[in-house]
């Protein structure tokens, strides 16, 4: 059993909304080892990008703990955040989010601009791009990259810094079959050779399949989803 890296219990998400609050998430409790592969399934709207948001540190719980390696987010001052957020966790979103006037190489630096404990970033940046299969497409630009390719480099620009966690929000959402079992691949495979935790909410039963457990978000709470016989 892989050391707990990340530790979640009774968290809650309420919003407010007329009439009535809304409450996305009702007591989310979720435990994640060092190197697991973990899928977050439901239906849309469900509050699963909610859920990736806050472990992120990109918002925080209503009620509730999020612990990372031991230590309570909720304690962190912002600035104290914005560190965990670029050190340690890589974010990938189902838009690439890529600066259109910068290349791939450029976009993939961008975190290590306020790393100053990055070790040789460019040197490691072109190593992650020609592991993904992108050494010819260091320096163009997102708009002369396909959809995939352009993915492929989000998918670098968050393994920049070395994370611990990639949280990947519907990465395949916007590919093509064949583009999404090409990443579905990529990720599992750096999840493995990284050694990092990897949270993925996907609608994608194949890309859920490929994880060491599934869960799935059911009125507000993760429960175990039953694998496919």
């Amino acid at each position: 059993m892989p050391s707990r890296l990340l530790d979640v219990r009774g968290v809650t998400k309420t919003y407010d909304a007329s009439p009535t609050p809304l409450d996305v998430l009702k007591g989310v409790a979720l435990e994640l080892g060092e190197g697991e592969a973990v899928a977050v399934v439901g239906p849309s709207g469900c509050g699963k990008s909610t859920l990736l948001n806050l472990i992120g540190a990109l918002d925080r719980p209503t009620a509730g703990s999020i612990a990372f390696d031991g230590r309570q987010l909720e304690s962190l001052s912002p600035a104290e955040l914005a560190r965990f957020r670029n050190r340690y966790v890589g974010l990938v979103f189902q838009l690439h989010h890529l600066l259109p006037q910068c290349t791939a190489i450029e976009n993939v630096l961008v975190p290590t601009l306020v790393n100053r404990d990055a070790h040789a970033p460019r040197e490691r940046a072109r190593a992650l791009l020609e592991r993904v299969g992108l050494a010819g497409r260091m320096d163009t630009r997102p708009g002369q990259l396909s959809g995939g390719e352009r993915q492929r480099v989000a998918v670098v620009r968050a393994l920049i810094n070395g994370p611990r966690l990639l949280l990947a929000d519907e990465p395949t959402g916007a590919l093509n079959e064949e583009g999404a079992q090409d990443l579905m691949r990529l990720l599992r495979e750096l999840n493995r050779d990284e050694g990092m935790a990897l949270l993925v909410v996907t609608h994608s039963t194949a890309m859920a399949e490929e994880m060491d457990r599934v869960l799935e978000l059911h009125n507000g709470v993760l429960v175990p989803r039953r694998r496919e016989a």
